[in-house]
Parts: C-alpha cells; sequence; structure tokens
C-alpha cells in the first residue's frame, strides 16, 4: 500500500548571522529590523549559510561567505510604558521609553 506523501526540498538560500551579539535568519529580499541606529553597511559574522541541500556551517564563523546590506531606514519602536508605586505614600511616576531601530535589507548572500 502506496502513500502519496511526499516531502518536496525547496532551494531556499539563507543564512545565519550575527549582529550586537544577536542572531538573525535572513534571505534575500528580507528586511529586518536592527537595535540601535546604524549610519552605514554594518559588517557582519555570518555563522551559517544554506543553499537548497548545501549547508556550511562555521566554527565558528564563515570567513569566505559575504552579505550585502543596505540601510533602508531608521525608526522608533512602540513606546514602552514604566510605572513606580509605592503605597501609602501617595508615590506615583509613569515614564515611557522608546527603543531606536535600524531596518535594513538584504541584497545579496554570497
Amino acid at each position: 500500500m502506496e502513500r502519496g506523501n511526499s516531502v518536496t526540498i525547496h532551494s531556499m538560500k539563507y543564512a545565519i548571522i550575527r549582529l550586537n551579539d544577536r542572531q538573525y535568519k535572513v534571505s534575500e529580499g528580507d528586511e529586518f529590523l536592527v537595535d540601535g541606529f546604524i549610519k552605514e553597511s554594518p559588517e557582519f559574522e555570518v555563522l551559517m549559510l544554506v543553499d537548497g541541500e548545501k549547508v556550511e556551517v562555521g566554527q565558528p564563523v564563515l570567513s569566505k561567505a559575504k552579505l550585502k546590506v543596505k540601510v533602508v531606514s531608521e525608526e522608533k519602536g512602540e513606546k514602552i510604558y514604566v510605572s513606580k508605586y509605592k503605597a501609602k505614600s501617595r508615590y506615583r511616576k509613569r515614564t515611557g521609553f522608546r527603543s531606536q531601530n535600524t531596518r535594513l535589507l538584504v541584497e545579496k548572500i554570497g
């Protein structure tokens, strides 16, 4: 008895990168947010590169893999409110915080 279940592997090309002690999974054409303002194209450490069924894993980084990114915009994140309260002393404070982010576009992985 045969089953009609078959697994198809799409030829996806993506990379696992590290920037500012955080890791991101990116593919070509992706936009992603990074903490802090970045003025020009930052240097990434490529940790892993996957091209279809071909997988390259760095130990700890891949020196030959390059990633071309472009800074799209600088923006602020959602506002986070912080409240302080002390009982029985009428002390109440409320402050807000917005993180500064940079949106990057992955142009080429290779």
